[in-house]
């Protein structure tokens, strides 16, 4: 119950954040490129310097040999999600690019912002073990899901440079960066210290502002009455986490490895369904329609199933 009481209380937390974003956007008190700004400053400040933060203090020779497999579950974690994702996205939609959006959906959660958001207040402790566990699923976003899934189909990648070009993005140097000052035990100057770990901090509430103004852009009305969204996000947020604490106590993995699985498949709908189709001139209503009932919804259902999990997994 304290767990359940926890979980409840953070997401009343990033649900009030993601709030206060809707209403900034709807009373026109920020500018109309404030969500562009701050989802630059998510990916390119805040972000990495969370991830370099976690790494160069957690990421230690001691550590190493047991962060091995959570790189091995995740890979198999994600692997059986995208195939999943693709067999049930088809009874979606006979239109292939709504297709698309819910296979996307159903493979990938909020494992980013949110998730990270999540566990790195409720279970600090595992906040590596997360990082490195979730890196098969951005390998899967980078080579799968945007595009394939995502980006009209011209824009789909010829060459090696362009299958390689996602993975020099800041998140990932900022988590080699940390990983090679861990290991090696390098020493920062305090303000440097200080300064990543204050960037980092900023990394929840500016993703749960922004998930508010993008929310703040979305025909309301034509969201609440799409049946397919509700239904995507009732899989999305309960079948499938429920599915996989049912596999977890059938082959009974470390608590700690288990954890990393539930948080990553428990988060929302993240927002790439619908900044990247945007900037090619797609309809993103569906997209944004489960980024926002997936939302609303997870305010519930991440506590609902933290608890079953601390129930069920010992």
């Amino acid at each position: 119950m304290a767990l359940f009481l926890a979980t409840l209380n953070q997401m009343g937390f990033l649900a009030f954040l993601m709030a206060v974003g809707f209403v900034l956007v709807k009373v026109r008190a920020v500018p109309g490129d404030c969500a562009s700004l701050l989802s630059k400053l998510e990916n390119n400040v805040f972000v990495p310097a969370l991830v370099m933060g976690t790494f160069m203090t957690r990421f230690t020779r001691d550590s190493i040999e047991n962060l091995g497999q959570y790189l091995l579950v995740g890979l198999i974690v994600a692997v059986i999600g995208m195939l999943l994702a693709s067999l049930l996205g088809k009874y979606f939609s006979r239109e292939r690019y709504i297709r698309n959006i819910y296979t996307y959906g159903l493979a990938f959660s909020n494992f980013g912002f949110m998730g990270n958001a999540v566990v790195q207040v409720l279970f600090p402790e595992i906040f590596i073990n997360y990082l490195v566990f979730t890196l098969p699923f951005w390998c899967g976003i980078y080579l799968w899901g945007v595009p394939f899934l995502l980006m009209p189909s011209q824009e789909k990648k010829t060459g090696i440079r362009d299958w390689l070009k996602p993975f020099a993005n800041p998140m990932l140097g900022g988590m080699v960066f940390g990983a090679v000052i861990g290991v090696c035990g390098i020493p920062l100057p305090d303000f440097i210290t200080k300064g990543i770990g204050t960037l980092g901090d900023c990394m929840s509430p500016v993703a749960m502002l922004l998930t508010g103004m993008t929310i703040a852009g979305i025909d309301l009305k034509k969201i609440f009455r799409n049946v397919p969204v509700y239904i995507a996000s009732v899989v999305r947020l309960v079948m499938i986490p429920l599915a996989a604490i049912g596999v977890l106590m059938i082959f009974r993995l470390e608590y700690s490895l288990s954890l990393c699985v539930v948080c990553n498949l428990v988060m929302p709908l993240g927002l790439s369904p619908v900044v990247i189709p945007a900037a090619y001139g797609k309809d993103t209503s569906d997209a944004a329609g489960m980024v926002l009932i997936s939302s609303l919804m997870s305010c519930i259902t991440i506590p609902v199933i933290f608890w079953v999990f601390s129930v069920l997994i010992h």
